[in-house]
Formats: structure tokens, sequence, C-alpha cells
């Protein structure tokens, strides 16, 4: 999977979960001063994200420093490079 294809998947999860308008959803959003992401929203998207890396197990506190949605990409693309 692509950064491009993460970033999308991103985007719709963000988009239907919260109801954040799509062209707010920009790499260069920040999750919590743009988006109004808490730390009990960011639990709730993993959750939604989890399909996209199978069986690879989410440490929640691996995206605590995680401050923009390019972060969420570059992070979940690591995660996915990764081997299992």
């Amino acid at each position: 999977m692509t950064k491009e294809q993460i970033f999308e998947k991103l985007q719709t999860a963000l988009h239907e979960t919260f109801e954040i308008e799509l062209d707010k959803i920009t790499l260069e959003a920040r999750l919590m001063e743009d988006l109004e992401i808490d730390s009990i929203d960011a639990i709730d998207l993993l959750v939604q994200l989890k399909p996209l890396l199978g069986k690879r197990k989410i440490d929640p506190s691996y995206f605590y420093k995680m401050r923009t949605v390019g972060d969420v990409v570059d992070g979940l693309y690591e995660l996915l490079i990764k081997p299992e």
C-alpha cells in the first residue's frame, strides 16, 4: 500500500467517523488543533484503521507523538512495510 492510498483511507475514516470536511483533511492538518481529534477520538480512529494493518498489532502509544495527518500516514506506512 502506498502513502497516497493510506492517506485516502485515513481521509475517508476521519470524514465518516468525525464528520470532518474533506478539504480540511490535508497532510499538514494538525490532529488536535485543526481537526479537533482528542485522545479518545484517536483510539476510535485506530479501531477504524485496524483493517489496514491486518494481523499487525497497534500499540496506541506509538501514535502519541504524532501531531499531523502526515505523521499518521508515515506511521502507518512504517508499520505496513515492517515484516510481520
